[in-house]
């Protein structure tokens, strides 16, 4: 027992039990990083730059990386394209139909329609509606698919945002930014070790979005 006045440090004794839970943390935390130096970048390709330099860090040597331990490729993207930059407002959803998703080994989850975009309809063809993943803390979820899915992306979709993991663009002069050249696919891509929410018909956009990620490189 620590006394008044003892300065030693207090550390967290990792067990073979909580090694993987401390890495997941340390993943999460850098990845939070990553986004917030991307909301704090003046300059939006520098910004994609360096988050893709961070991202290829994560998944090539992070024992948390999504990609099996014999198949370590850094992902692929399209260059960046500034047309795919967004700032969009928000309208209010009805909360009702709700998604309810098999996540596997965590369950069902529950996404909760809360909001519309308002501003992309004219470049993508559609708008996007943003889900709240009920539970405990809750968190923003934007999934989407587009007319790249199955072809040069991944077929179930890609993310935009999940603040439970820290993926967040942020916002500016109170209008949600949507940058899909930072667009990435879920961990299920990758390897049939994961099990992931895919995006809905609700945000299937006609447009062919070639910015973000990519298909999966073979390796």
């Amino acid at each position: 027992m620590l006394e008044r006045g003892d300065a030693r440090p207090i550390s967290l004794a990792v067990t073979a039990a909580t090694e993987g839970l401390a890495s997941l943390w340390d993943w999460r935390r850098r990845v939070a990083a990553l986004y917030e130096s991307v909301r704090a970048a003046p300059d939006p390709l520098r910004a994609a730059e360096a988050w893709r330099r961070g991202r290829e860090t994560l998944f090539l040597e992070h024992p948390q990386s999504p990609l099996d331990p014999g198949r370590r490729v850094p992902p692929a993207y399209f260059p960046y394209d500034p047309s795919f930059r967004f700032e969009v407002g928000l309208a209010p959803c009805p909360a009702e139909p709700q998604e309810t998703v098999d996540a596997g080994p965590d369950g069902i989850l529950t996404l909760l329609p809360f909001a519309r975009t308002e501003g992309l309809a004219a470049k993508l063809g559609g708008e996007l509606t943003l889900y709240w993943i009920a539970g405990y803390g809750g968190g923003a979820f934007l999934p989407f698919a587009d007319a790249t899915s199955g072809r040069t992306t991944y077929g179930g979709g890609r993310y935009l945002l999940d603040t439970i993991k820290g993926a967040d663009l942020g916002e500016k002069e109170g209008r949600l930014v949507l940058d899909f050249n930072f667009a990435y696919n879920p961990s299920c891509a990758y390897s049939a070790r994961w099990v992931c929410p895919l995006a809905p018909q609700s945000n299937r956009l006609p447009a062919a979005i070639a910015a973000g990620e990519r298909t999966p490189p073979s390796g």
